[in-house]
């Protein structure tokens, strides 16, 4: 399979996407911006850097996140995996070393063979296929560029619930 995607943005989302992408044979090519531009809030270059919370919710089969879980670890998401070896203890809720956890998804990103990291601002939509995971640290020049889809009336950042 010679198909490629472009994945803009390192954080959670967009690591995934493009694991994922890769471990189906597509060729990847992963954007973040850090640490070229900084966001102020995030704290390295890591790819995967969780800024908010170390928790990724309750790991208990009975709650929404705890079942999310258990079907991406399923599914072989390399974010849970990661998680897993670099939990600490939280009780009922899947919590990570912040620092451990990001090396740690940084460095399988950065060895799997079907996935280039360029660590450069994207400040316009990409040609072809491609998935936007910029989230709400999105640049300003990529936040100006994507209000000309749909107008900035229907551009919205919704939290996940703790």
């Amino acid at each position: 399979m010679n198909e490629s995607l472009t994945v803009v943005g390192g954080g959670l989302a967009g690591s995934e996407a493009a694991w994922q992408a890769a471990e189906r044979g597509l060729q990847v090519n992963l954007y973040e911006m850090r640490p070229t531009v900084e966001t102020g809030a995030h704290q390295t270059d890591q790819l995967g850097e969780l800024i908010c919370s170390n928790s990724l919710g309750s790991i208990l089969p009975d709650r929404a996140s705890g079942i999310l879980l258990s079907e991406l670890e399923k599914m072989g998401s390399l974010l849970v995996k990661c998680a897993r070896e670099y939990a600490v203890p939280a009780g009922s809720a899947l919590a990570v070393d912040r620092v451990g956890f990001a090396e740690n998804v940084t460095r399988h990103i950065d060895q799997h063979e079907n996935i280039h990291v360029i660590r450069e601002e994207v400040r316009s939509l990409p040609n072809g296929l491609a998935i936007i995971a910029t989230g709400p640290l999105t640049s300003p020049a990529l936040s100006a560029e994507l209000t000309k889809l749909p107008g900035d009336a229907h551009l919205f950042i919704f939290e996940a619930l703790s």
